[in-house]
Formats: structure tokens, sequence, C-alpha cells
């Protein structure tokens, strides 16, 4: 999980204090109805009856981890032509419809997955129901369609990563330190691969991968399930399944010596990261490594701050990243920017000596166990939000099993300090990582620093 939510030591005493009913709560197992359809389909329903609102997302299981060189980013667009109608609905209609109806939607595309939702109000469920199945079967679009939109995601890319030198630096970072993953490449694609995509691909890929088996419904919200899963069943039941998508077999080989990559580019200041290969979900040290990141770049209070803002005055910002619910191994992060006239090279250092005292000296039990309450005060504070509480079946179904969301508060509860100095041993090496430093080109001081944060995916 990302650490946008930061978490100030209050929260860990709102959580004791709440300690006695999350223990009796009910668990995701024993409030999750699953249906699968016959024609593939999972349908994921929790009630949550505090207000008559509800979540609707419909998940595919594809991103740009599904994509090929030559043709990157067929996801991303896939993704905003999927607003562009049906033979029943017009284009940009689904999102006037659900505005019409109280509501709101978006979507978003990642590495491993492509999300549509809305939240309406839950007695206008089935407007959604009926707008999504209809595009899961029957999108339509002629040129006059795919081409501006080609070009709206050509823009987006511009002013997202083009014109964004520490975004810039992510993408450099990726592709340098995978060699045979697709992880390697941009979720947005490759700027003259969104170019010479033709809507011949983009229909060849919808055909390809939206289908009933290769998806899932979560909804979350005021309804009775039973009557929602007789709903979606008559709604989605008639969906065709398609030929079982292509399964993606590449395999990143281990990493055997230090990479490093510069990015010259105008810029206000310098930028570094650190990326090292780790595991994720599947791996019992995916926990460990979410407590690790926290106890380093959780917050204002976690170590990277407190030595490198506070005491060392070296770095403007500072952070990690780390995403444990990927399909295949991914990256953990470590980056900062100087403040002006800091040498970048300086700051460097400073996040090896960082990584160094981790692997010298045992996390003390006090720094530990405020780290570990923050990250479950994040997660169970977090479940007020219905969105949030469909993101996590969403996220957990798509990396095997949405049951798992059941067992993060018990690992994250079960890592040790040993187990953290063990894991920063085992994959924090030079061996292992990947530096990337944004070079500032002279006479661009006076370009906006851009927010110093790891690569996430891309929103309509």
């Amino acid at each position: 999980m990302r650490y946008a939510l930061r978490i100030v030591t209050a929260v860990a005493v709102l959580l004791s204090l709440a300690a006695p009913a999350t223990r009796a709560a009910q668990t995701y197992a024993e409030r999750v109805r699953e249906t699968v359809l016959p024609n593939g389909l999972k349908l994921l329903l929790l009630e949550d009856h505090k207000a008559p609102v509800a979540v609707m997302q419909v998940w595919y299981r594809v991103g740009s981890r599904n994509e090929q060189l030559g043709r990157t980013g067929l996801s991303h667009l896939l993704e905003h032509l999927m607003f562009k109608g049906t033979k029943k609905v017009g284009p940009e209609e689904y999102s006037r419809i659900i505005q019409r109806n109280g509501g709101n939607d978006n979507a978003f595309t990642a590495d491993d997955s492509t999300t549509y939702f809305a939240s309406l109000a839950s007695d206008r469920l089935s407007v959604v129901i009926d707008l999504e199945s209809d595009r899961m079967q029957n999108l339509a679009f002629d040129d006059s369609q795919f081409t501006p939109e080609q070009h709206v995601v050509m823009e987006e890319r511009r002013l997202r990563t083009d014109n964004n030198p520490v975004a810039a630096l992510f993408e450099l970072i990726s592709s340098v330190a995978y060699s045979a993953h697709p992880y390697q490449w941009p979720t947005i694609g490759w700027m003259d691969d969104i170019r010479q995509a033709t809507r011949a691909d983009a229909l060849d890929y919808y055909r390809t991968y939206y289908s009933p088996g290769n998806a899932f419904v979560v909804c979350v919200g005021d309804f009775s399930a039973e009557t929602l899963r007789d709903q979606l069943t008559k709604a989605f039941g008639p969906v065709p399944n398609g030929q079982p998508v292509p399964a993606v077999r590449a395999s990143e080989p281990k990493q055997q010596g230090e990479r490093r990559a510069v990015l010259r580019r105008e810029a206000q200041l310098p930028f570094v990261a650190l990326a090292y290969h780790v595991p994720d979900l599947h791996d019992p040290d995916g926990p460990v490594l979410e407590v690790l990141g926290a106890i380093l770049g959780g917050g204002k209070s976690a170590r990277l701050y407190q030595t490198l803002v506070y005491d060392k005055r070296l770095a403007r910002d500072v952070g990690t990243g780390y995403e444990l619910t990927s399909v295949d191994p991914g990256l953990f992060y470590l980056y900062a920017q100087p403040l002006p006239g800091k040498p970048v090279a300086q700051l460097e250092k400073a996040l090896l000596a960082q990584i160094d005292k981790l692997q010298q000296a045992p996390v003390g039990t006090r720094e530990l166990t405020k780290a570990k309450n923050g990250l479950e005060a994040q997660f169970v504070l977090a479940q007020d939000s219905m969105f949030y509480q469909g993101m996590l079946l969403g996220q957990y179904e798509m990396v095997g099993d949405w049951h798992a969301i059941d067992t993060y508060v018990p690992n994250i509860r079960a890592v040790t300090a040993q187990d953290l100095q063990r894991v920063a041993r085992l994959y924090l090496t030079a061996d292992n990582r990947t530096v990337g430093t944004l070079d500032p080109l002279p006479g661009s001081a006076d370009r906006p620093a851009p927010p110093a944060m790891p690569p996430a995916g891309m929103v309509h």
C-alpha cells in the first residue's frame, strides 16, 4: 500500500481506544457475498448500511502488464474510449446519465488492472448496472471519436510525464530496473506507441480482454446482497464470455549489479531515487516491507524526514514507495529532493546511510510499535469509506484472493525487529539497486519544482 495517507501519533491512540470494537468487527470473509456467474464473471457484494449510498466498481484484469513493446498504452487508451458509447448510449452520455442520477464516476488504469467505478444513491444502482453490462459487450466508436481521444491521451502524457521531470525520472528508473518484465514501460505508454495506435488496435484489445471471464464486479453499500446479486445476474449473465486471454509469462531475472540512470532535463532542483526489486503480497516478506516503508517514510516523524529534512537539513522532501498488492514482484523506492544548494550526491549517501542503519541495528520497540500502529490505524479508519472497501476487495482479488484482506493486520502485527533487519539485508543491497538521478540543465532553476512521489496509475 502506498503511504499517501500520513498517520500521526494521535491516530495510534485513537486506534487503541477503539481496539475492543475492532476485535469484535466482522471480517471481510464473514461480510462479503461471492458469486461466480456461468459466464465466469465474479460478483463481490458487501453490505454497508451506514448511509443510503453505494459504490459499484468493474475491474478488468488487464493493464500495462498485458501490453507489448510497440503497442504500449493500449490499456489506458481503451479506458478513455470506453466512455465513447454503445449502440444504446451515445458518446460521453455515460457520465451525463450518472450525474443526472446524482452520482459521480471515473476510471483508472494501472500496471495490472483497469477499473471503472460510480458512486450514487443505492436505489439508483440499476442505472450503473445497465450501463456497465452494456459497454462490456457493445462498445462502439469510429475514427472521428478515436482520433480526438488519442490526442487527449498524448496531451495527458505531455502534461503528466514529458513536462514533469520527476515523473520522467521514475519512468526512466522503471525502464532501467526491469530488463525482461513489462513493468519496465509506463502505464500511459510510450509517446510513439500512442501516436501509432489505431482504432483497429483498440477494438482488438477490447475484444481480447473485456469479457466476463476476465473481469469481476465489486459493490459496497446500502443494499440487499441477495437482491443485488439477482439484478447483476440478470444484467451480466447474458454477456457471452470470450476466449481465454493471453497469459503474461515474463519473469524478471535476478539483478546482478547496481544500475544507474541520469536524466538531464530542465528542472528547478535535482532529485534522487533508489529502487530495489522486492516481493509482494505473495511472499511472507511483503508485510515486512510494508512496515519497513513506514519506518523510513511513514510521515514527518519517520526516519527519513527526521534525519534528512529536520536534522541534517539536506532535503526539502523525502519518502518511500511500495506496492504490496501487485500481481508480480515490484520495486521498493526511497527518494529525496535536496534543498537548494545541497549536492544530490550527498543526499544519496544520506539515503544509503539510513539503509545501512537498518541493516546494522534492530529497530527499537517503541519505533516499531508506532509504525505498526500507524499502518493498522490507516487500514482500520479507512474502512469508513465505501469506496476504499471496494478498492481493497478489488486490489486483493486482482492478486489472487480477496480473503487475504483479513490477513493484513495480523501480518503487520507479527513483524519483528529481526524481520526488518533480515529483509533490509536481503533486498536493500547494492547489487539489487537501481539509482536514478535528475540533473537539471543549466539555466532551468526558475522552473517550478514538481511534487516528489513515486509513480501511480493513470486516472481518466
